[in-house]
């Protein structure tokens, strides 16, 4: 297992403010459409990207960082949101997003002695490993009226001498979702490459702006005010922002596994010849393949009887495309519906589990093809169930779909990226692969002392199936 790193081996260099350039925007409002406001129960997201950089702080500082600033300050532009603030008055259904001229968000330079080669292992590493590399949203401002003022997003450029630099960011998701998020991290990206040139950089990448037309988003269910009513009336109205997954343990370690894109099509005749279906995608044999490991992972605890207990899979689906929506993939916001999977533990467990688990999550993904908000009006109060102590509960964070290994500010694509946030059993992340060859990368945080009991189910129903 990867080494532990020890937290006073980084220096602030510098705390400051990012934001528009001067006099580029007026005043703005944005209002929350029904899709942001299930995010009230979500604690910040975090994600890191590491890049190498082999030359010392100072020329980092003198030759990338003001580029870096720059472009940022230019991507904040079209990017607002994310310099603005949520203002949650006491009337909770009156929340909105503001920016005014001047907003900005939180720019920390940092400098770590760290090994870059140990933070970026996909071996077991400590998740408490990144903690000082990932900035903190600073707390609410409280004005006279009990009107609270939340930044909604902090990033953190962190220098590791002659080997490279990480840029991590947290964010509050009632800003946007995973595609809103890295819509702008590459927009910056590529403006950064391009030192700040928008016509060079539109050039070799198209840089397309975000819409923040919410007035185009349909609520014909009146989602809003139902979503609305059931925050106002319970003790989500403190906005504490605590997610599904709340109990985790410093002292577990993260670590990815990949599936190379060969592996993964044998994945797939595998699960069409049993499952009986032409087409299955990559998510659903990744998700099934991962649920059940968990599943398994749990049994190998001892303490698991009640067979007849429902265990849960969460998934988020994109639906800007959907007909009943029809909104451009470059909307900026919150576009996701909530996909849950219910199954007996005893379902899940048996010889054939695996395949009710694929038969299931593509039934769900059919289901919200069909009609995203079937059962919308229920799941304020469905995810408040499912965050009860005890249940058997699995998300699943980021998709390969929004290429986080594309990012790239004019030092190469990432050596490793990932959804930083991933701190305990109850969750899981998925991403495009770092070679670029169609694979995936995995991402997990478990107990460090059974990390190869995991490693040993997985290696078994992977034989399972290479069986075939």
């Amino acid at each position: 297992m990867a080494d532990e790193m020890k937290l006073d081996q980084v220096k602030i260099i510098e705390r400051c403010e990012v934001a528009p350039p001067q006099h580029s925007l007026a005043s703005t409002t944005l209002p929350l459409t029904f899709f942001d406001i299930p995010w009230f129960l979500c604690h910040p997201v975090k994600r890191i990207f590491f890049y190498e950089f082999h030359h010392p702080t100072n020329h980092f500082l003198q030759t990338a960082l003001p580029t870096l600033k720059h472009s940022l300050s230019l991507t904040l532009q079209h990017f607002f949101p994310f310099a603005a603030n949520l203002i949650a008055p006491p009337q909770l259904h009156l929340s909105h997003i503001r920016y005014l001229p001047g907003d900005s968000l939180s720019f920390t330079v940092a400098e770590s002695t760290a090994d870059f080669t140990l933070l970026t292992t996909d071996s077991p590493q400590y998740v408490r490993n990144w903690h000082p590399l990932i900035p903190t949203l600073s707390p609410p401002r409280v004005e006279q009226d009990g009107t609270r003022v939340f930044p909604l997003m902090a990033i953190q450029v962190t220098v590791l001498p002659n080997s490279g630099f990480t840029i991590s960011l947290t964010f509050n998701h009632l800003a946007g979702d995973g595609r809103s998020l890295h819509h702008f991290i590459k927009f910056w990206a590529s403006l950064c490459k391009a030192r700040g040139d928008m016509a060079k950089a539109s050039l070799e990448t198209p840089l397309s702006l975000p819409s923040h037309e919410r007035d185009k988003v349909k609520d014909p269910k009146g989602l809003k005010r139902i979503y609305f009513q059931e925050l106002e009336h319970s003790d989500s109205k403190r906005m504490e922002f605590a997610g599904l997954v709340q109990v985790f343990s410093t002292d577990n370690v993260r670590f990815t596994f990949a599936l190379s894109r060969e592996h993964i099509e044998k994945l797939k005749k595998w699960f069409s010849l049993k499952c009986g279906t032409l087409h299955i995608s990559t998510f659903v044999v990744t998700c099934s393949l991962v649920w059940i490991c968990m599943i398994r992972f749990e049994e190998s605890k001892g303490n698991c009887v009640d067979y007849d207990e429902p265990c849960y899979f969460v998934f988020l689906a994109d639906c800007r495309d959907l007909p009943e929506f029809s909104l451009p993939c470059t909307y900026f916001g919150n576009c996701l519906a909530s996909c849950s999977v219910a199954m007996k533990r005893s379902e899940l467990v048996a010889e054939n589990g695996i395949v009710g688990v694929a038969n299931a999550i593509e039934r769900e993904i059919r289901d919200v093809k069909s009609d995203a908000l079937r059962n919308a009006e229920k799941l304020i109060s469905e995810y408040r169930e499912l965050g009860k102590a005890g249940k058997s509960l699995l998300l699943v964070a980021g998709s390969p779909k929004l290429g986080v290994y594309e990012s790239d500010f004019g030092w190469g694509k990432p050596k490793k990226s990932e959804a930083a946030h991933i701190e305990s059993s109850g969750s899981f992340s998925l991403s495009d692969s770092k070679d670029g060859k169609g694979g995936i990368e995995v991402g997990l945080a478990l107990e460090r002392l059974r990390v190869n009991e995991f490693f040993t189910i997985l290696q078994e129903q992977l034989h399972d199936i290479n069986k075939f």
